[in-house]
This record gives C-alpha cells, sequence and structure tokens, in this order.
C-alpha cells in the first residue's frame, strides 16, 4: 500500500517519503506515480516567491515523465519476463523521489514560509539537486525496452534521464542577493541600528509579502516552527528562527499601517481566547524549575516560585530575586495559598498529576528571556515605537499600537517587559476612554496581557488604572470590553494587598455581579473568577454576598451547560458557606438539590469537591433542620462513600466529616424513635 501525507504530518524541510513494499502491483504503482505526478505540476509557477527557477525546471522534467507513465498505463503495465523486479525497483525509486519533490514544492510554496525558506536557499537548491539526479539515476537504469510505451514517450525518458543528470540546480542569484540583505538587516539590529525602511520594503516585495496579514502568517509560522523546535529537544536553529520571527513583528508594525480584512478575522479569534474560559497555566510554572508549582511561595519582591527551587537558590547563597534581579531585603517565603488553590483547580479539571506536571508545554515560561540578541533589541526599538505611536499617533495608529501590544504580549513573557519598560501602560489606560469601540477593545485586551506581569500590575495600578479599568467593567463600548476587564481585574487581584483595594472601590464587585447577570457565557465566567479571587481576601465575602451573587449564581447551576463556568460557580458558593451569612443566603435559593444533584453526577472531581465543601459548611452553620434534610436522602450519603474511594484528598477528608455529621443525625432520629 503507498500512503499519502498531509501536510500537518511533518515538519517543514523534512521528506518522510514512504518506499513502495516489494509486493506492490504494477498496475497500482503506476497509478499512484501517475497521482504524484500530476500533483507536481500542479504547482503553478506564481506560487513561488524564491527558487522559482529550480521549481521550474523540476515540475518540468516530472510533467514529461507523466506523460510516459500515462502511455504505460494507456497500453497495460505489461512487462517482458525477467525485467519485472528491475522496473519495479526503478519505479519504486521514482516514486520515493517525486514524494520528497512534491514536499519540497509544497514547503516553498507554503503560506507564511517565505522568510524561512529565503533563509534556507543554499539548502533548498542542494536538495532539488539531489532529488532530480535521484531521477536521472533511476531512469539511467530503468530497462525501457521491456516496457510497453511508445517509441517517441521512450525517446522523451532518455532525454529527461540525460538531462537530470546534467542538471545544474543552483543558488539563484536574487535569492542569494534578498537573503544576504536579510542577515544583514539581522546584523544591524543585533548591534542595536535601525535598517533602513526603504531595503525592508524592497525586500518584503520580493517576496511578496504586501500586507498586515500577509507578514502576520510569517510571524506565526516562525512561532510554529520555534515551538517544534523545543518541543523535541532541538534548538539549534531557534535563535535564527527567534531572529526572524522579531525582524518580520518590526515589519508588520512599522511598515503596515492598514489592518487588511483577513487580519480582523484573526482578531475575533485572538479576543476569543484572550477570556478566562478556563484557568491558564502559564502562570502557574515556576520561573526557576519551569514546572507546575506544588507549593507558591512568594519572595519580598512580589515574585512566586516553587519553594524548593526558591530554598535551593538561597541555600547556594544567592541574595537576589532569580527573576528581577533585586536584592531580596527578606528571605522570608510567605505561602501564596490563592494561587496555590488555582493550580489544584486547574489540574484536578484536566487530569494533571503534580508530580508530572513537568510534562506540560513551557512554551510560556521559555520566553522569560529573549531567544536571541537580534530578538531582544529589535523588541525593545519596537516597543518604544509603540509607546510613541499611543502618544502622538492619528486615532486610527493609536488603535493599531493597541492591537499590535495585544499580539505581542499574548504569549511571550520578554515582550511584556520590554512594553511595560517602553511605558505603554500609561497611554493604554487613556485610550479606555476612547469613544471608538475598537480602540477601546484592543487598549482593555493589550492591558489584560500586560497585567498578567508582576511589573504590570504594578504599574497598572500605581498609576491610577483601577478607575478606568472599572469604568470599562460597568459601561464598556461592548460585551466582549467589559468582560476583558473582568479578566484583567482577575489577574490584579492575584496579588494580596490588590484585592483588598479592588474589593474597597465603590462599584467593583457590583460591576462584576452585572456582569454575571448581563454577559455572555464567556463574561460569565470571567466574573466568576475574578469573583473567586477576590474572595481569597476574607473583608470580601460580606461586599460579594450584598452585591447579590448568591442568586445569580443560584442560576448558572440551574441553566448552564457550561462545565467549567458551573465547577467555578460552586467554587464560590464553597467560599461564601463559610461564612454564616452566606450560608443564610444560600439557604434562601433553591439551590441545595443542584448541589447534591452535582454531587452524585459530575464528571468533574473539582466540581464534586466544592459540592461536599458547600454542604459541609452548611450543616456548620445551618443548624439541625438542614442537617436532617440532607441526613433523609440516601443519595447523599452513597455519593459521599464514593468519594471516600475515588476522591481526591481533600474531597475524601470532607466526606469523611459529613458523613461523621449525617450519621450521627440518624443515630440520634433513631434514639428519640425508639
Amino acid at each position: 500500500m503507498i500512503q499519502k501525507f498531509d501536510r500537518a504530518d511533518r515538519r517543514i524541510l523534512s521528506f518522510p517519503a514512504v518506499r513502495p513494499g516489494e509486493s506492490v502491483e504494477p498496475a497500482i504503482l503506476v497509478d499512484s506515480l501517475i497521482a504524484l505526478s500530476r500533483a507536481i505540476c500542479g504547482f503553478q509557477p506564481g506560487l513561488f516567491a524564491t527558487q522559482r527557477r529550480n521549481a521550474r525546471e523540476a515540475v518540468r522534467q516530472v510533467r514529461v515523465l507523466l506523460e510516459f507513465f500515462e502511455d504505460v498505463r494507456e497500453r497495460g503495465p505489461a512487462l517482458a519476463a525477467g525485467s519485472v523486479s528491475a522496473v519495479l525497483l526503478c519505479f519504486s525509486e521514482l516514486h520515493t523521489a517525486f514524494q520528497k519533490i512534491r514536499f519540497l514544492l509544497e514547503d516553498c510554496s507554503c503560506e507564511g514560509a517565505r522568510v524561512w525558506i529565503l533563509m534556507r536557499s543554499r539548502f533548498v537548491a542542494a536538495k532539488f539537486r539531489v532529488l532530480v539526479r535521484a531521477i536521472g539515476t533511476a531512469l539511467d537504469v530503468l530497462p525501457l525496452d521491456s516496457i510497453d510505451a511508445g517509441r517517441e514517450v521512450k525517446e522523451l525518458v532518455e532525454l529527461v534521464a540525460k538531462q537530470a543528470m546534467r542538471a545544474n540546480f543552483e543558488l539563484d542569484r536574487r535569492d542569494e542577493y534578498t537573503m544576504r540583505q536579510v542577515q544583514s538587516m539581522l546584523d544591524y539590529f543585533e548591534k542595536g541600528i535601525e535598517p533602513d525602511r526603504g531595503v525592508i520594503g524592497r525586500v518584503l516585495e520580493y517576496l511578496e509579502i504586501r500586507s498586515w496579514s500577509d507578514c502576520h502568517k510569517e510571524i506565526k509560522f516562525l512561532e510554529g516552527e520555534i515551538n517544534l523546535e523545543c518541543s523535541e529537544g532541538n534548538e539549534r536553529e531557534a535563535p535564527l528562527l527567534s531572529s526572524l520571527m522579531a525582524f518580520m513583528s518590526y515589519c508588520r508594525v512599522v511598515l503596515f499601517e492598514v489592518l487588511d480584512h483577513r487580519s480582523t478575522q484573526q482578531a475575533d479569534v485572538a479576543q476569543h481566547l484572550e477570556t478566562l474560559s478556563s484557568l491558564n497555566p502559564e502562570d502557574f510554572r515556576c520561573p526557576i524549575s519551569l514546572e507546575l508549582m506544588t507549593d507558591p511561595v512568594t519572595v519580598s519582591t512580589g515574585q512566586t516560585y516553587d519553594r524548593s527551587s526558591i530554598q535551593r537558590w538561597l541555600k547556594a547563597g544567592n541574595i537576589t530575586c532569580p527573576k528581577t534581579g533585586e536584592r531580596l531585603t527578606s528571605t522570608e517565603l510567605v505561602p501564596n495559598s490563592a494561587l496555590r488553590k488555582l493550580i489544584k483547580q486547574f489540574c484536578a479539571d484536566n487530569g494533571i498529576s503534580l508530580a508530572n506536571s513537568g510534562r506540560i508545554s513551557s512554551d510560556i515560561a521559555r520566553t522569560i528571556v529573549p531567544g536571541s540578541m537580534v530578538a531582544a533589541e529589535a523588541m525593545k526599538k519596537l516597543s518604544r515605537f509603540l509607546a510613541r505611536r499611543l502618544v502622538f499617533g492619528t486615532t486610527e495608529q493609536k488603535s493599531k499600537a493597541a492591537y499590535e501590544i495585544r499580539l505581542l504580549a499574548k504569549s511571550n513573557i520578554f515582550n511584556r517587559t520590554c512594553l511595560i519598560e517602553a511605558g505603554t501602560v500609561f497611554p493604554l489606560l487613556n485610550l479606555l476612554s476612547s469613544p471608538d469601540a475598537a480602540t477601546q477593545e484592543n487598549a482593555i485586551a493589550a492591558l489584560l496581557k500586560l497585567s498578567k506581569h508582576t511589573s504590570g500590575k504594578r504599574v497598572i495600578i500605581d498609576g491610577g488604572g483601577l478607575s478606568p479599568i472599572l469604568s470599562v467593567l460597568r459601561k464598556g463600548s461592548s460585551l466582549e470590553a467589559r468582560q476583558i476587564a473582568a479578566a484583567t481585574m482577575f489577574y490584579l487581584s492575584s496579588v494580596k494587598g490588590y484585592r483588598k483595594l479592588i474589593g474597597e472601590t465603590p462599584d467593583a464587585i457590583p460591576a462584576l455581579v452585572d456582569l454575571l447577570r448581563n454577559g455572555k457565557p464567556c463574561g460569565k465566567q470571567n466574573a466568576v473568577v475574578t469573583i473567586f479571587g477576590l474572595l481569597l481576601h476574607p473583608g470580601n465575602q460580606c461586599r460579594v454576598i450584598a452585591a447579590g451573587t448568591i442568586p445569580l449564581l443560584a442560576n448558572i447551576l440551574a441553566s448552564s451547560e457550561k462545565d467549567e463556568l458551573i465547577v467555578d460557580s460552586l467554587a464560590v458558593l464553597a467560599s461564601l458557606a463559610e461564612n454564616a451569612d452566606g450560608t443564610a443566603a444560600i439557604l434562601q435559593t433553591p439551590v441545595l438539590p443542584l448541589i447534591i444533584r452535582f454531587l452524585r453526577s459530575s464528571a468533574s472531581k473539582t466540581g464534586k469537591e466544592y459540592s461536599v465543601s458547600i454542604l459541609l459548611s452548611i450543616c456548620s452553620n445551618g443548624g439541625r433542620d438542614v442537617i436532617e434534610v440532607l441526613a433523609r436522602d440516601s443519595s447523599v450519603t452513597a455519593s459521599l462513600y464514593s468519594l471516600l474511594t475515588d476522591g481526591t484528598s481533600h474531597a475524601s477528608k470532607k466526606a469523611r466529616s459529613l458523613l461523621k455529621i449525617l450519621l450521627n443525625s440518624n443515630e440520634r432520629n433513631r434514639s428519640r424513635l425508639s
């Protein structure tokens, strides 16, 4: 059987050709050769920004052979006795070479890979030469006399064999010149010098990169290649890929003023991903070990590390913060219980064992430092450019600058650092009052990305950013802007002191509750998660209850089909139920049967644990009547017994305590009856 490959099955410039089996029928092999030949001949010259002559020559030779194979199939692949194995061997060699040529042509015409193919021009030209000569070698030993085909066709095959052996697939002079120009510009960036924009423009025109979205595709491709290299443990090409990605980011931001239609569609996708639809692991990694933190602690600089990692750092005699380089004023390690709860919830919901958390992708953590010196210098210049645009640009330029920051800071910690240090936070805060909905949304989304950085949180709060962000949360131009503002509040609330500040700010919690009432599912999700973060400050519990949160959470449990939203709503109720006033408010809603149902049927272990926590708090704060109601429901005790063996250690402990309360209640009732 002859296997076909899809573009997604392989890395670019890799050639996983599959050699046909020895038992393949001649007719099947010829059919497959025809299909491959037609696929190769379908590559038109206009598809190639580089390697045009080499691609054209390879296609030309395969086109001649396509005529030969079609003639063989039309006559029937009758082979002379004694030559079958020799012909099949040659056809198999041709089949393998054709597969690789098709892969090479796919790569040379791959959307988004133009600058990378340009920088690998020497390798690509050499590969064309090797593959075409492999065709010549196979044809040279092919016993044409034993194959039933027309004389003229056979003569063409002989001609192709000679040409293939002599073909000189060299690096195109224009490709080589452009490649050297790109390398020269990378050298300029490394020295802290901005290249001439006219030269950049000519390079992009040669590569047919003519719009914002064309440039964006190059960046996304390079980013994907970097992630693949690092995931495979082979980072040999990563510095060059990082340099090119930074160069193309500079081009996208500086040279292309207009966000074309295709990029607008990409923005819609990015917007969806910027909501807290689920907990994000990027903030759960220790900056030292790059693994999920099992015991997060905060040092005097405000940075959080896994306890074992920072202890090893301190025992080695270090007196500075590993991430910021600041001198530690104290070696005290303060437990970050809020983050620990979030990590625990994330792991439970995603079936992750903390013992094996190192297997989770560390793409984000890897970006703490730049991928190359070129990337570092280019990003610094780009950050200053964007900061100037935010202040002095036109309305359209300011909106685009905010959108560029939104993209650059999305998954790169070093980029966030540069953008914050360049002073982008204050002008972004000013843009939150823009009457233009797109500008406001881009600004709040950019601030969301920067708020994930410790310095970003501090600059936002110190710069009076809480008030304009709250204004967007309350009356933003769109529901999308409001839900992004809620997500930003969530990241700000991850700092212990800011939870108190946000809770005490008038209208902050009511605005979140209003989004919980009127928002879309993602907006409700963001509001619930942010409220959960604020509840980690005990003083906020009464404010959350007074804002009417509990009836809205009860409605969510009754009507929502979104598992993440249900689990997070249970988490908030579990926190509120620890308060006597919270228990009283919960009992005033028809939520108790729903909690029992989730305890009995939820697939989420975390959901079950929160359900048990709520019931345990209700029994502790709600009095004997509530206990007796639960004790009479046999499904409750059955679910609790199940958790003793199948639940997490915390869930099992809570289930045991609740069972004891319910069993004691039943025992008292039996004693009274007797």
